[in-house]
């Protein structure tokens, strides 16, 4: 089989979905399915539709256009603020919008008359991550300039942690959004229907909340794909973390010395590299590269560890030398993922 690949389990991702999904159900809570770490791929998108979440959300407008013209039936989120440039494209493709500029909602608005539809829209809040969203206090006029937009629908609220900055969704930064959704509806009169928590870092607060106060809706994107929570990176219980697998073809392995030797100035990649104490030891090359994926997101095979990586080598200490060949076997991260998704040279290869 042509390498390098990545191995996509459909099967695999459709159990992760309807889990989550079901989780979430019993406290109220909706899932949105974020689609930009495949590449918002037509047959996963359906099976995570098949699966119960009630929307595809993406931050590439391309990945939406994607889904769109494929005709995936499921509504459509554009989950970060619209570029200007792209408003058009948006108000064709996504029913919905994540917004953070007055500005752009006007945009949107000017688009959504002149294709004769209402768009709708949820304003992102600043709660500390320092990612987006409007500050708490800037809502009151926003809200009154929306409010006179008439190809613009106000749905609800949002936020984003634990991921520019790492601060966690926890119940008090959760009541704070909650509060805001009450506020809204009882000095502005305009009805909150969404309350989007966040992403699968919010899992953790969802398992352990006995209320979810307002919010009715997250994100999810590594949970379903990975079986992981970003807080700490550990595996969901009953969920699996094989879902997606990158496959390297090996092109050379040999007993090598274990430091470079030469006068030595900035390498291709600067602190990729690692070096193993003076000796020598067997190096192995997997065509495979920075190009392809993030090296350092790739879980090894047991008795390996990366020692750097160029944009096409993945270069390897391995125990012993490996045939020429032979196919190795990385679970990725959600960044090797992401990469490997949007690379051109990563061949996709479904597995059921």
């Amino acid at each position: 089989m042509i390498a390098p690949r990545i191995e996509i389990d459909l099967a695999k991702i459709s159990a992760n979905a309807k889990v989550l999904v079901d989780i979430a159900k019993k406290k109220g809570v909706s899932v949105t399915a974020v689609t930009k770490a495949f590449g918002g791929r037509p047959d996963i998108a359906r099976a995570l539709v098949h699966s119960g979440v009630v929307a595809l959300g993406d931050s590439r407008i391309s990945n939406l256009e994607r889904l769109h013209t494929d005709c995936v039936r499921a509504r459509n989120v554009m989950i970060r603020s619209p570029m200007l440039s792209q408003v058009a494209r948006v108000v064709r493709s996504a029913q919905c919008s994540f917004n953070t500029e007055m500005e752009t909602i006007e945009h949107l608005a000017r688009c959504a008359e002149a294709q004769g539809v209402v768009h709708e829209i949820v304003l992102m809040i600043e709660l500390g991550d320092l990612r987006e969203g409007f500050m708490p206090e800037e809502l009151d006029e926003c809200l009154s300039r929306v409010r006179d937009l008439s190809s613009i629908s106000f749905l609800g609220i949002g936020t984003n942690l634990a991921c520019r900055s790492g601060v966690i969704p926890d119940a008090e930064k959760m009541s704070e959004l909650s509060q805001i959704a009450d506020r809204i509806e009882s000095e502005h009169s305009m009805p909150v229907h969404v309350v989007s928590g966040g992403n699968s870092a919010n899992l953790e607060w969802l398992l352990s909340s006995a209320s979810v106060g307002r919010v009715n809706d997250l994100r999810l994107g590594e949970s379903i794909l990975l079986g992981t929570e970003p807080l700490h990176r550990n595996r969901i219980d009953g969920l699996a973390g094989d879902a997606f697998v990158v496959v390297g073809e090996v092109i050379e392995s040999r007993r090598k010395p274990t430091q470079p030797w030469g006068n030595v100035a900035q390498p291709a990649f600067p602190r990729s590299a690692t070096f193993e104490a003076p000796g020598t030891g067997w190096q192995t090359i997997v065509a495979l590269g920075r190009q392809d994926t993030d090296p350092e997101g790739l879980t090894l095979p047991t008795g390996m560890h990366l020692l750097g990586a160029s944009s096409d080598h993945l270069v390897l200490a391995t125990p012993d030398r490996q045939v020429i060949g032979t196919e190795l076997r990385f679970l990725p991260d959600y960044s090797a993922l992401l990469r490997a998704m949007t690379s051109i040279g990563m061949h996709q290869v479904r597995c059921s």
